[in-house]
């Protein structure tokens, strides 16, 4: 990917365009992520009416929370981890709607 985010920031600016609206159909969420350490900070995705919206900050009432180390999250969105081995190695932590961990991989292109 020539645009690969080289940054956590970077890789918030950028979803509202990678966004795939048919995967979206039908639903309505709100992603947390929580992002560790050096370039890591707090996000929350909204998902709604086939519209994404990104907010930097704590969302009061998240549908799912994704904890990670920014570095491995930067990983991740560039495709250098995978992110089924990133949560069996503890590198990703979930809490909420677990359905919805497994909805992003086709949320976002």
């Amino acid at each position: 990917m020539a645009d690969a985010p080289t940054s956590c920031k970077q890789a918030f600016d950028m979803m509202p365009a990678r966004f795939n609206k048919e995967a979206s159909k039908g639903l309505n969420a709100i992603y947390q992520f929580d992002l560790s350490g050096d370039g890591g900070g707090k996000w929350h995705v909204m998902i709604a009416n086939e519209q994404c919206e990104v907010k930097e900050g704590q969302h009061p009432s998240p549908n799912i929370t994704i904890s990670m180390a920014a570095s491995d999250y930067l990983d991740l969105v560039n495709g250098k981890l995978n992110g089924q081995v990133a949560f069996m190695t503890g590198k990703l932590r979930i809490a909420g709607d677990m359905g919805l961990a497994l909805r992003m991989q086709s949320l976002f292109v």
